[in-house]
């Protein structure tokens, strides 16, 4: 037996305790768990009662507020609730191509075993004075994002669409694209039926040999639903802190806000906008600011947050807290969905805020050139449709017109020779809506 194998089965042993402290169920109301005579329990520890484990959500006078993983059925007053051990959750080289639970236990069906060493689900981030600025431009092997909205080492995106845009396949284009050295995916209330789906086809087994992907699904209880999150980073980081290259995909911080609601409702605290108590933003920042460029020895963290904007609505609470902390956004458009061009991306509405600093002069001035020419196609996209523009009526116009066609295309590319080849075809795009414009 290696040593590396015996110190990963002794961190599994150690988590088995003989003697466990116990109290009494009080009350069982909504899915809800009051608990008393359990002075010893702190919040986030796990009781069990029966068959059936719940979180410590509140700790008061009259008792423990609990929310159990699954329902209260069969949960009677005076039954016994114990007290269970703190997890550990400690991952591990071998997680990698494997799909674990917000425990990190496989969900995969085969057998896995922890890591030596145990670490925080909810970390601090890197000491901000520590931390380097980002990186260089990364490949993604999609020509927009290699040109028009770039992303670079220890960036942070959000992506924001509404359900059926193509969300879910651009997020497994990324994760086989991206050059990184480890893909770290949380699906955070995902459909269980879309969870092997989004494996064997959207990721597929390209995807997989670099990539850990936790999941906790839709029918999961609130407190899975959002460790999830916390898991799927401090997975990230144990791979940062071995000085690896990650890219850390959460898909999606919506369902990690909703989760929060449920909690925050279970738990009484006060609420504010749609339902959303106080704190959720402060546990979104939090949630963020783990990801981002390393400090000393260590790799960085490039995370992609995706967030659902029900109707296109981007002032939404989830969509504006995230945009307030992250570097750079991707708008994904029913519309141009429906007309067929994938991946959906409205670039007028997107914005990477590594630029300007990540590209050259000349390829600054040739992606304001692009931008130009979409935003003045967008304005007048209307009157062009109904047949009432007239052309020479506007020589900015004309030329967006042009370029259209080009750079739609364009928008939909692949990139596999990287930033350079992806630049050539942007300004062949740009140079025939010039030449018609002249």
């Amino acid at each position: 037996m290696t040593k590396d194998l015996a110190d990963r089965m002794r961190s599994a042993i150690e988590g088995l305790h003989a003697l466990r402290p116990a109290g009494r169920v009080i009350a069982a109301t909504g899915g809800v768990l009051t608990i008393g005579g359990l002075g010893a329990a702190r919040l986030g520890d796990r009781t069990r009662t029966g068959a059936i484990v719940a979180e410590v959500i509140r700790v008061g006078r009259d008792g423990l507020t609990a929310i159990p993983d699954g329902g209260c059925d069969g949960v009677a007053t005076g039954d016994a609730a114990t007290l269970m051990p703190r997890r550990g959750f400690a991952p591990d080289e071998s997680w990698i191509g494997r799909v674990v639970d917000p425990e990190g236990r496989p969900l995969d069906g085969r057998p896995l075993l922890p890591g030596p060493r145990a670490r925080a689900v909810r970390a601090a981030p890197p000491p901000p004075h520590d931390r380097r600025p980002m990186g260089a431009r990364m490949g993604t092997g999609l020509a927009v994002f290699d040109t028009l909205l770039p992303l670079a080492r220890g960036q942070r995106m959000g992506l924001f669409a509404g359900s059926g845009v193509g969300k879910s396949t651009l997020l497994g284009q990324l994760a086989r694209g991206v050059d990184a050295d480890v893909i770290v995916v949380g699906l955070v209330g995902e459909r269980g039926r879309e969870l092997r789906h989004f494996v064997e086809n959207v990721l597929g087994p390209e995807g997989m040999t670099r990539c850990v992907v936790v999941a906790a699904t839709s029918d999961a209880a609130p407190q899975a639903r959002r460790r999830c999150a916390w898991s799927a980073t401090a997975v990230a980081e144990h791979f940062r802190d071995e000085g690896r290259q990650v890219l850390l995909l959460i898909d999606s911080v919506t369902r990690f806000a909703e989760s929060l609601r449920e909690i925050a409702a279970a738990a009484g605290e006060p609420t504010t906008l749609r339902g959303f108590p106080a704190t959720t933003g402060a546990e979104i920042a939090a949630l963020c600011e783990r990801a981002g460029p390393g400090a000393g020895d260590a790799g960085d963290i490039t995370a992609i947050y995706s967030v659902l904007v029900a109707g296109g609505d981007m002032d939404e609470p989830v969509a504006d807290m995230l945009r307030g902390v992250l570097d750079g956004h991707v708008v994904l458009d029913r519309e141009i969905a429906e007309r067929g061009r994938f991946p959906a991306i409205d670039v007028p509405r997107s914005v990477s805020r590594s630029l300007p600093d990540i590209a050259t002069t000349q390829e600054n001035a040739l992606i304001a050139d692009a931008r130009r020419l979409m935003s003045d196609y967008d304005r007048a996209a209307m009157m062009i449709r109904a047949g009432l523009y007239v052309a020479g009526a506007d020589v900015a116009t004309d030329a967006a017109i042009a370029g259209h066609p080009a750079l739609e295309t364009f928008v939909a590319a692949g990139s596999p020779s990287g930033g350079v080849a992806s630049f050539g075809l942007l300004r062949r795009a740009v140079d025939s809506a010039r030449g018609a414009g002249r």
